[in-house]
């Protein structure tokens, strides 16, 4: 990963500035969309959902950045009118994860509405980068694979499951034990899925190194791998994790919009689908799966290049590997069979 994020300002290299929110009024979707507005690289902003976007709209409307803010609900085609003309969607609509819900509990629900959404991607915007966040990503992402394949239109470059929330952790709860001032400096790669014992954080390859002590090293990777839990538990079962991942839904898409106009050297762990990605194959044989969360190299065309990370794991997470490739697997081909099978499939 780039070491530094340098302040962002908008760059005339390329054109990449139509941005669109799918699930706007949320909880993720709300403070997605307010760094979205405030951000210099962005020229159009348009809000979906099913409820709620014009009052979303009105009130970002008001602050005095660049973005042009749109809103549009179902009625009357309003999924088309949004995508229309869309250069990356994020998608992080859905209902939330509650107490005692793990992410497949949510996989009912948010699979038809990922599906859905994609399908009008499909339909409206098909070269547009797509940014998944709604959960369960180590499904929906498949989900969304198949339905632009369905529809002939899929580009395995410009896909991507955000699972930078899990990196944005690592960062952080790391800083507890080197007392770095800012955490964005520690780089950590986080691969595998974005889900409990699916997520490997790779401590061993932090940049600077880090020295963990070996009673605090499980309990640090539990801690990342179920971060979820925990922000749940401290909102009552009132909320979710929805102002971090907020963040770093915004860091990601920044990330895509930067590399897309032009600035080198950024790397950024997403999940993907391998095979056609450069340097993919060779990590889904190795990993048994081929959607799988590694350092992508983003560029112009979107994800540039895969990174090999794997052979250079310590054993402590080779171990965390076995589960994760385990878990992952009947994930994706959870993910797969709903679009091959369900009644509202197309």
């Amino acid at each position: 990963m780039k070491a530094g994020r340098p302040l962002e300002t908008a760059s005339s290299t390329a054109r990449l500035t139509n941005s669109v929110v799918c699930g706007a009024s949320g909880g993720i979707g709300q403070p997605l969309s307010l760094l979205l507005k405030a951000s210099p690289l962005i020229d159009e902003l348009a809000l979906f959902d099913v409820v709620g976007t014009p009052g979303v709209t009105a009130d970002l409307s008001h602050i005095s950045s660049v973005a042009k803010v749109t809103g549009f609900l179902k009625e009357d085609d309003g999924l088309r009118k949004a995508l229309t003309g869309a250069d990356v969607v994020v998608i992080p609509a859905g209902v939330p994860r509650k107490p005692g819900m793990t992410r497949d509990d949510l996989f009912n629900i948010n699979a038809g509405i990922v599906r859905d959404l994609i399908t009008g991607v499909a339909e409206t915007c098909p070269k547009a980068f797509i940014l998944v966040i709604s959960n369960p990503v180590n499904s929906t992402v498949p989900i969304a694979a198949e339905v632009m394949k369905k529809a002939g239109v899929f580009d395995p470059k410009r896909l991507f499951g955000v699972t930078t929330l899990d990196v944005v952790r690592a960062e952080t709860f790391v800083q507890e034990i080197t007392g770095e001032k800012d955490p964005s400096k520690t780089l950590i790669p986080v691969i595998g899925g974005h889900s409990g014992e699916t997520i490997v954080p790779l401590f061993s390859m932090a940049k600077p190194a880090v020295d963990i002590p070996a009673d605090k090293l499980g309990p640090l990777v539990k801690r990342v791998q179920f971060g979820g839990d925990e922000v749940v538990q401290a909102k009552g079962g009132a909320g979710s994790a929805t102002l971090s991942m907020a963040y770093a839904g915004y860091r990601f898409t920044r990330s895509v919009i930067k590399a897309v106009k032009g600035e080198k050297g950024i790397i950024e762990p997403s999940y993907v689908y391998l095979p056609g990605i450069e340097g993919g194959d060779a990590i889904a044989k190795e990993a048994g799966v081929d959607f799988f969360s590694v350092p992508i190299e983003l560029g112009p065309s979107g994800a540039e290049s895969a990174q090999n990370v794997l052979s250079s794991v310590s054993s402590e997470e080779k171990q965390l590997l076995e589960v994760c490739k385990r878990d992952l697997k009947g994930s994706i081909d959870k993910g797969v069979g709903f679009v091959t099978t369900s009644p509202g499939a197309k």
